[in-house]
């Protein structure tokens, strides 16, 4: 991956973006900040009337802003899971604090069927991506659903995610320059992109279809959201580099 690399590539990165300042995929909520659901974003208007009553799952739930949304919007329970502690934690503040703490369990570790699992922005980050699917598939009752939406994938403009100081820069610079670079201001020790907090996986169009054809599941609804800019240019040929988001309701075969 990568066609510049070597010292100019690390000169040039640590002279123009000096301790990571300045980059695009800067943190926050963009859905906040725009004043937009991120639920409603990102699977449509009408997920909290399909998932209303339900027990769900929200896979990869960080500190738990979509599990909260989920409870508050009539789920009768919801299961916030990730292997991060500390923000299983905050979700936890957060929903006392919210008075839905009845209604939600934040965990590690959940091996109960669930009606419908949620999975927003984390595909890309899986470092076994088919494994999860795999387990996904094992925590869903026969009638459950999972609805999935992530991105930007690999070939997106930023797909980088930290590491696109610039569109495309991630295919750009090569991975070690770009580690270099990152480690100026990041002290874990990450030497490839999928050990970086988060993990990148590259994940792509065509691997996640390949992937939902080798798993348990089948699609009932499928979508590639273009880049909004780029809308007329999206097509067959075009998709894996102008595609924001993808979209997808899945249930077992």
């Amino acid at each position: 991956m990568g066609l510049v690399g070597g010292p100019l590539a690390y000169w040039f990165l640590k002279r123009y973006w000096p301790g990571g300042k300045g980059i695009p995929m800067g943190s926050g909520d963009p859905y906040c900040a725009k004043g937009l659901n991120k639920l409603e974003t990102q699977l449509g208007p009408a997920i909290f009337d399909e998932l209303r009553g339900k027990v769900v799952l929200d896979f990869g739930c960080g500190e738990g802003h979509n599990a909260l949304e989920l409870a508050q919007n009539g789920c009768a329970r919801v299961i916030g899971l990730d292997i991060q502690e500390h923000y299983l934690e905050k979700a936890r503040i957060r929903a006392q604090a919210l008075g839905v703490q009845d209604r939600c369990t934040f965990t590690s570790c959940w091996s109960e069927p669930v009606d419908a699992i949620v999975s927003t922005d984390a595909f890309e980050h899986f470092a076994e991506p088919e494994k999860i699917l795999h387990l996904m598939r094992g925590l869903l009752k026969p009638s459950g659903c999972l609805l999935v939406a992530f991105g930007p994938l690999w070939y997106h403009p930023y797909g980088g995610h930290l590491f696109s100081v610039f569109p495309w820069a991630h295919l750009i610079f090569t991975e070690s320059a770009l580690i270099r670079w990152r480690s100026d201001f990041k002290s874990d020790g990450a030497r490839r992109f999928h050990e970086v907090a988060g993990g990148l996986n590259g994940m792509t169009i065509r691997r996640w279809e390949r992937l939902v054809a080798g798993s348990g599941f089948k699609c009932t609804s499928y979508e590639l959201v273009p880049i909004r800019p780029a809308k007329r240019l999206h097509c067959r040929l075009t998709r894996e580099w102008l595609t924001s988001l993808i979209r997808a309701r899945l249930i077992p075969r």
